[in-house]
Protein backbone atom coordinates (compact mmCIF):
# COMPACT_ATOMS: atom_id res chain seq x y z
CA UNK A 1 0.00 0.00 0.00
CA UNK A 2 2.68 2.68 1.12
CA UNK A 3 4.30 1.72 -2.38
CA UNK A 4 1.25 2.45 -4.32
CA UNK A 5 1.00 5.67 -2.24
CA UNK A 6 4.14 6.73 -3.28
CA UNK A 7 4.48 5.86 -7.02
CA UNK A 8 1.21 8.11 -6.80
CA UNK A 9 2.53 10.99 -5.19
CA UNK A 10 5.81 10.69 -7.63
CA UNK A 11 4.03 10.30 -10.87
CA UNK A 12 1.27 13.39 -9.92
CA UNK A 13 4.63 15.37 -8.89
CA UNK A 14 5.72 14.54 -12.59
CA UNK A 15 2.24 15.78 -13.89
CA UNK A 16 2.32 18.73 -11.68
CA UNK A 17 3.20 22.07 -13.49
CA UNK A 18 6.78 23.02 -12.13
CA UNK A 19 4.98 26.63 -11.14
CA UNK A 20 2.33 25.04 -9.15
CA UNK A 21 4.73 23.04 -7.69
CA UNK A 22 6.71 25.58 -6.67
CA UNK A 23 2.97 26.90 -5.46
CA UNK A 24 2.62 23.95 -3.24
CA UNK A 25 5.90 23.60 -1.80
CA UNK A 26 7.75 26.02 0.46
CA UNK A 27 11.32 25.46 0.81
CA UNK A 28 14.02 25.44 3.68
CA UNK A 29 16.31 28.66 2.54
CA UNK A 30 19.11 28.35 5.19
CA UNK A 31 21.58 30.67 3.39
CA UNK A 32 21.76 34.78 3.82
CA UNK A 33 20.48 36.44 0.16
CA UNK A 34 22.65 39.57 1.17
CA UNK A 35 25.77 37.47 1.10
CA UNK A 36 24.72 35.50 -2.21
CA UNK A 37 23.98 38.38 -4.26
CA UNK A 38 27.99 39.27 -3.83
CA UNK A 39 28.75 35.57 -3.94
CA UNK A 40 26.13 35.85 -7.49
CA UNK A 41 28.82 37.94 -9.08
CA UNK A 42 30.50 35.04 -10.61
CA UNK A 43 27.45 33.68 -11.92
CA UNK A 44 26.57 37.02 -13.54
CA UNK A 45 29.11 36.26 -16.39
CA UNK A 46 26.68 33.69 -17.60
CA UNK A 47 22.82 34.25 -16.21
CA UNK A 48 20.64 37.20 -15.04
CA UNK A 49 18.00 37.93 -12.68
CA UNK A 50 15.57 40.62 -12.01
CA UNK A 51 12.73 42.27 -14.25
CA UNK A 52 14.99 43.07 -17.05
CA UNK A 53 17.10 39.61 -17.32
CA UNK A 54 17.65 38.00 -20.42
CA UNK A 55 19.32 34.47 -21.21
CA UNK A 56 22.89 34.95 -22.61
CA UNK A 57 25.39 31.87 -22.26
CA UNK A 58 23.09 30.59 -19.49
CA UNK A 59 19.22 30.69 -18.88
CA UNK A 60 17.17 33.36 -16.79
CA UNK A 61 17.03 32.72 -13.02
CA UNK A 62 14.42 34.15 -12.39
CA UNK A 63 11.63 31.67 -10.50
CA UNK A 64 14.26 28.78 -10.66
CA UNK A 65 13.12 27.50 -7.56
CA UNK A 66 10.56 24.90 -7.68
CA UNK A 67 10.83 25.07 -11.69
CA UNK A 68 11.44 22.21 -13.88
CA UNK A 69 15.16 21.45 -15.16
CA UNK A 70 15.09 23.44 -18.72
CA UNK A 71 11.82 24.75 -19.19
CA UNK A 72 13.11 28.74 -18.75
CA UNK A 73 12.22 30.77 -22.23
CA UNK A 74 14.63 32.16 -24.95
CA UNK A 75 17.66 29.69 -23.75
CA UNK A 76 18.41 26.47 -25.74
CA UNK A 77 19.37 23.73 -23.34
CA UNK A 78 21.74 20.63 -23.35
CA UNK A 79 21.20 17.60 -24.46
CA UNK A 80 22.18 15.78 -21.38
CA UNK A 81 19.55 18.21 -19.13
CA UNK A 82 16.99 18.00 -21.73
CA UNK A 83 16.94 13.83 -21.22
CA UNK A 84 17.31 14.14 -17.50
CA UNK A 85 14.34 16.58 -16.89
CA UNK A 86 12.18 14.20 -19.44
CA UNK A 87 13.33 11.30 -17.81
CA UNK A 88 10.66 9.18 -15.22
CA UNK A 89 12.95 10.71 -12.34
CA UNK A 90 12.56 14.35 -13.42
CA UNK A 91 14.81 16.96 -12.37
CA UNK A 92 13.65 19.87 -9.97
CA UNK A 93 15.24 22.47 -9.23
CA UNK A 94 14.93 22.52 -5.09
CA UNK A 95 17.63 23.69 -2.67
CA UNK A 96 18.86 20.47 -2.55
CA UNK A 97 19.14 19.54 -6.18
CA UNK A 98 20.56 23.49 -6.74
CA UNK A 99 23.28 22.66 -4.20
CA UNK A 100 24.59 19.52 -5.69
CA UNK A 101 24.66 20.96 -9.17
CA UNK A 102 26.36 23.92 -8.24
CA UNK A 103 29.17 21.81 -6.23
CA UNK A 104 30.53 20.40 -9.35
CA UNK A 105 27.74 20.60 -12.69
CA UNK A 106 29.70 18.63 -14.64
CA UNK A 107 29.35 15.77 -12.07
CA UNK A 108 26.18 16.32 -11.11
CA UNK A 109 24.97 16.29 -15.01
CA UNK A 110 27.29 14.45 -17.47
CA UNK A 111 26.91 16.76 -21.01
CA UNK A 112 25.95 19.77 -19.22
CA UNK A 113 26.41 22.58 -21.25
CA UNK A 114 27.17 24.82 -18.06
CA UNK A 115 31.47 24.85 -18.07
CA UNK A 116 31.61 26.66 -14.62
CA UNK A 117 33.94 25.20 -12.02
CA UNK A 118 31.65 24.90 -9.16
CA UNK A 119 31.23 26.39 -5.70
CA UNK A 120 33.22 24.07 -3.14
CA UNK A 121 31.89 26.44 0.07
CA UNK A 122 28.46 24.60 0.91
CA UNK A 123 27.69 27.94 2.50
CA UNK A 124 28.56 29.95 -0.44
CA UNK A 125 26.05 27.67 -2.18
CA UNK A 126 23.73 27.95 0.60
CA UNK A 127 23.70 31.82 0.12
CA UNK A 128 23.43 31.69 -3.66
CA UNK A 129 20.41 29.54 -3.17
CA UNK A 130 18.98 32.37 -0.53
CA UNK A 131 19.38 35.56 -3.52
CA UNK A 132 17.84 33.13 -6.28
CA UNK A 133 15.34 32.37 -4.01
CA UNK A 134 14.09 36.33 -3.63
CA UNK A 135 13.37 36.18 -7.50
CA UNK A 136 10.31 34.93 -8.76
CA UNK A 137 9.03 34.49 -12.51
Amino acid sequence: MIKLLTALVFAFTLSFPAAAFADSHEFEITGDAAAGEKSFRKCKACHQVGPEAKARVGPVLNGILGRAAGQADGFNYSKALLERAESDEGLIWTPETLDAFLTKPKDYLKGTKMSFAGVRKEDERANIIAYLATFTE
